[in-house]
C-alpha cells in the first residue's frame, strides 16, 4: 500500500489536505487574514506540489516551476514579518 501511495502521488495530496485543514483553522480559531495564511502555507504547498509532480514522473518544468515560484513567496512572507516587527 505504501508503495502505491508514493508512486500515485496521493501522499502529497495527504499532506496538501493537511495544510488545507490548518489554514482552515488559522482562519476560523485564530481569525488570521488570508493573506497572512498564503504566506505562511503557500510555500509549502508550493513545495508539496513539485514532489507530487517529481513522484508521478512528470516533465521537470512541472517541477521546478512550483519549487521556483515557492522561493519569492517565501521571501514576501519574511518580508511581511519583518515589517511587522520594527
Amino acid at each position: 500500500m505504501m508503495v502505491w501511495l508514493f508512486a500515485s502521488g496521493h501522499a502529497a495530496d495527504l499532506i496538501l489536505g493537511v495544510l488545507l485543514i490548518e489554514g482552515a483553522w488559522l482562519r476560523l480559531a485564530r481569525g488570521w487574514g488570508w493573506g497572512a495564511i498564503l504566506g505562511l502555507l503557500g510555500p509549502a504547498a508550493l513545495i508539496v506540489l513539485g514532489l507530487r509532480a517529481a513522484l508521478t514522473g512528470a516533465d521537470w518544468w512541472w517541477i521546478a516551476l512550483p519549487l521556483g515560484l515557492s522561493l519569492p513567496l517565501h521571501l514576501m512572507d519574511l518580508r511581511a514579518r519583518l515589517a511587522a516587527r520594527r
